[in-house]
């Protein structure tokens, strides 16, 4: 079942099941989800349902609603996406549907090359997320049967790693890239050192190492 995970400052303080068609968000206490502070409007976003896909949009707020930090009206949620309403953060979590990685193209253990995966494939995936001001990425994969292979980050948010194992997500940001867990009981690494669900940033020659698989951190 879908749900908003919510955190501020990188420690989560409610987590809400999305059993309904429309869920709001706003500082009124009448919200389903209630966020008590003056940078939320009282009625400032709501999340609708539209047969399986749940959209976030915007309700003329004061501050504005993002998205993977980038402002929206409406916009259509997959799963590891991130909803910023002043300082709070909101990730959304649908591993049922996990379209991350049915849109994207992965590293296949023992393809030796890129291939689409099947719904529930169980492979290290190197999605691709549109190119901004903070300059061009890539991940080149330095272990396995796709050793020495580079994908291009074209797309403003990047999943890699095994369904239900471990899970990354690289998002694009005017500043630059910067990296977080999004599931799985296995914390990818950053040189070594675990990575949580607070974004870190990615600097030029940065290991990553998730689900087994090492890759290496490119800017351009």
């Amino acid at each position: 079942m879908p749900k908003m995970i919510v955190s501020i400052d990188g420690v989560v303080i409610k987590e809400i099941q999305l059993t309904k068609d429309r869920t709001s968000l706003g500082r009124r206490p009448y919200n389903d989800i209630v966020i008590d502070n003056l940078a939320v409007s009282g009625e400032h976003a709501v999340l609708q349902m539209s047969g399986k896909e749940f959209f976030v949009e915007d309700l003329n707020s004061t501050n504005g609603t993002y998205l993977n930090g980038k402002a929206v009206k409406k916009q259509q949620l997959s799963n590891g996406d991130t909803v910023e309403i002043g300082k709070y953060k909101i990730k959304y979590v649908n591993e049922a549907a996990n379209p991350d990685f049915e849109k994207t193209m992965i590293f296949k253990a023992g393809s030796g090359g890129l291939v689409t995966p099947a719904s529930g494939a169980s492979s290290t995936g190197a999605p691709m997320a549109v190119p901004g001001k903070g300059g061009a990425g890539a991940i080149k994969v330095m272990s396995g049967a796709a050793a020495g292979r580079e994908v291009t980050l074209v797309k403003v948010v990047t999943t890699i790693g095994k369904p239900g194992v471990a899970v990354a997500a690289i998002t694009k940001r005017p500043q630059g890239f910067v990296v977080a867990h999004i599931e799985g009981d296995n914390k990818p690494t950053l040189n070594g050192t675990p990575i949580g669900v607070e974004p870190v940033p990615l600097k030029n020659g940065d290991l990553l190492e998730l689900a087994g698989t090492q890759m290496q951190f490119v800017q351009r």
